[in-house]
């Protein structure tokens, strides 16, 4: 049976994705919490926190984990298995294909012994914007 949250789409819902929309690179839930107060949005943490848990089930968000140890999320348009490649320094994202990794994670799982259904994988550095001009 579908549960009734999953399928409504509320006035904070709704404003809450907007809010998605506007967004460029990653964003954390308090970003969006900042920008709602911002934008005069009335919304709750609860229900930030909730629709964007919806949001990333569906497939129109993915949940990306920082080296700070803090999560943010990325829109995403819904197509094959890819990854995520994050700027450190202005938080830009672009997504990239799996090319080449499922073999990698086949040999993991032939070695490990394991059956290995799904992996992630973020890589975090300087988009081309940020590396020009920096000596790093």
């Amino acid at each position: 049976m579908p549960n009734a949250f999953a399928t409504r789409a509320t006035g904070p819902r709704r404003a809450i994705a907007g809010l998605v929309a506007q967004r460029r690179g990653h964003f954390t839930a308090n970003d969006l919490i900042a920008d709602a107060a911002a934008s005069d949005v009335q919304v709750g943490r609860a229900t930030v926190f909730r629709t964007l848990d919806l949001l990333a089930t569906r497939g129109q968000l993915e949940r990306i984990d920082l080296p700070s140890g803090e999560h943010a999320y990325v829109s995403c348009a819904p197509q094959e298995h890819h990854h995520h490649v994050v700027c450190r320094v202005c938080g830009s994202s672009a997504e990239v294909e799996d090319a080449g990794l499922q073999a990698v994670v086949r040999e993991i799982g032939a070695r490990s012994g394991y059956r290995i259904d799904s992996h992630r994988l973020e890589l975090f550095g300087l988009c081309p914007s940020c590396h020009v001009g920096s000596s790093s």
